[in-house]
């Protein structure tokens, strides 16, 4: 029976809110992916007032980003990062025609019915994972669901999966992204050998949300099972906003692209024997039982008469016990593979 066809990791191209509240810098955030090879480039959508208070402080990694460690607010750097929904529209249209997924990670309820006509997989942030109401919501849409778990012990995720069970989601629908969320990430914090153990506990598929700077623990987390990886990306990481510093550059998003793909294929089927490439080898680089001198007819084979040398054409060197004792059928001369 021949073997089902591994389904291609899932890469997706985070540009997030990376192009500072232009529109434009959108496009070419979406031409920079697609260039790259991503099967996906993400935004997220949100109206600013329905998301967070007037007075609610920037997290520490915002206000060194932007430079701005004292009087601003999330509300002022949301509102000018937000782009219209007629904004989004033509984006998606414009991801259409370019040939690349256009998806949207909405921070609220209305903006995630907005989205519900634009896309066919909801990806939830992180910061929603406590969000029950959220989820609930979201499950009724009866649409795939990508969910970061960032900040989040396993209880708050079993609770958060139960709950898009409960909306009627199948666990087929639903894919769990490990994160960690810090910008940039640690390494010595990210725990990928999460991936793994959560792939076992919730019995669905897991990806990878990768905030570390670089590309090698995204390769590492293809290696250890992970079917989605979702990189933040930016154009320039000079330029100003919460999450450039954090991202990487266009030739590092081809990079990291190419790199899965190479890790995807040397990953394999998991059944150990030769592969094609090595079938020209093994004669050549393994060795048979050959005579290690003349040897007569009718005298005992001996550690002494008996050698191993290359090529393995003849009888394999695992054969041994089974030679030594018995008697030779034939002359044998000198290297002559030993023949029963």
């Amino acid at each position: 029976m021949k073997a089902a066809k591994k389904e291609k990791i899932f890469i997706v191209a985070e540009a997030g809110v990376n192009h500072n509240g232009s529109a434009e810098l959108a496009l070419k955030l979406s031409d920079a992916a697609k260039e790259a090879g991503a099967d996906a480039v993400k935004f997220q959508t949100w109206q600013t007032e329905l998301v967070v208070t007037r007075t609610s402080r920037l997290a520490p990694y915002q206000a060194n980003n932007l430079g701005r460690r004292n009087g601003s607010t999330q509300f002022k750097m949301l509102k000018n990062l937000e782009l219209t929904y007629d904004e989004f529209r033509h984006l998606k249209h414009y991801c259409d025609q370019l040939g690349i997924m256009f998806l949207s990670t909405p921070d609220e309820l209305t903006s995630a019915h907005f989205l519900r006509e634009l896309q066919e997989i909801f990806k939830i942030g992180s910061g929603e994972l406590t969000n029950l109401p959220f989820l609930r919501e979201i499950a009724s849409f009866k649409k795939d669901v990508i969910l970061s778990t960032g900040m989040g012990n396993m209880e708050e995720i079993e609770l958060a999966l139960q709950t898009l069970l409960n909306g009627g989601l199948k666990r087929s629908q639903v894919t769990l992204l490990h994160a960690v969320s810090s910008y940039p990430a640690p390494y010595e914090e990210v725990n990928l050998s999460a991936i793994p153990k959560m792939k076992k506990k919730f019995r669905t598929k897991v990806g990878y949300s990768d905030h570390t700077l670089g590309i090698s623990v995204a390769l590492a987390a293809v290696a250890l099972g992970a079917c989605i990886i979702e990189k933040h990306f930016t154009l320039d990481r000079k330029m100003p906003g919460p999450d450039h510093k954090a991202s990487i550059e266009p030739q590092e998003l081809t990079a990291l692209v190419t790199g899965i793909r190479q890790v995807e294929a040397a990953l394999g089927n998991g059944t150990k024997g030769p592969s094609l490439s090595e079938q020209d080898n093994i004669n050549l680089v393994r060795k048979s039982i050959v005579a290690a001198r003349p040897i007569n007819k009718g005298e005992l084979f001996s550690a002494e008469n008996l050698t191993i040398k290359r090529p393995g054409t003849g009888l394999p060197p695992s054969e041994w016990d089974n030679i030594v004792g018995k008697r030779s059928p034939c002359d044998f001369r000198e290297d002559e593979p030993i023949e029963l």
